[in-house]
């Protein structure tokens, strides 16, 4: 019985000695947090990057602009038109300015992949793209250094879900001859 106490003891003294230690980090590295029940926050607008090129435009000539889209590695982002009606498109509008208009704007043609949150597979956009807005400038246009300002609607999905739509500022620079 005498070497059961003890054993008994010994176990009691290991638990307390295990409850009651110190959590300090001697390493100073960083402390995680246990996330694996906490969903991921994603931004679609954070896995995407957007870089309009520069144009020069002559006063009643019509010309290409080009926006390259940069998706983020593990992303996509829905084709414009998308696959179901519920997911939001790649959408660029583009405000018109004084003498100048968009006529219209092309969308790249899609990859086409399953993943496992659809039925069938879907048509997307993944590492870079571009889209092309083809803009046309009145005779009388002044000439000079202007911006085109739009929006960049997109929602970003990864290999199990999507995320909610966001929309990115874009600006397009403008030389007009």
């Amino acid at each position: 019985m005498s070497n059961f106490k003890v054993a008994v003891v010994l176990l009691l003294l290991v638990a307390i000695a295990a409850c009651s230690r110190s959590i300090t980090n001697t390493q100073n590295q960083p402390t995680v947090a246990n996330t694996a029940n906490e969903p991921r926050r994603i931004a679609s607008v954070d896995v995407v990057k957007v870089t309009p090129q520069e144009v020069d435009i002559a006063g009643g000539s019509s010309v290409d602009a080009t926006v390259r889209l940069k998706i983020q590695d593990g992303y996509h982002v829905n084709a414009n038109p998308p696959s179901y009606p519920y997911l939001k498109a790649t959408e660029l509008e583009i405000s018109p300015l004084a003498g100048i208009s968009v006529a219209f704007t092309s969308y790249p043609d899609p990859i086409t992949k399953k993943f496992s949150f659809a039925e069938k597979p879907l048509a997307v956009y993944e590492g870079e793209t571009t889209l092309t807005v083809r803009l046309k400038a009145d005779k009388s246009v002044q000439p000079g250094k202007q911006t085109l300002a739009g929006k960049l609607r997109v929602q970003a999905c990864d290999d199990q879900v999507c995320y909610a739509p966001g929309v990115i500022d874009v600006t397009i620079p403008l030389t007009i001859r």
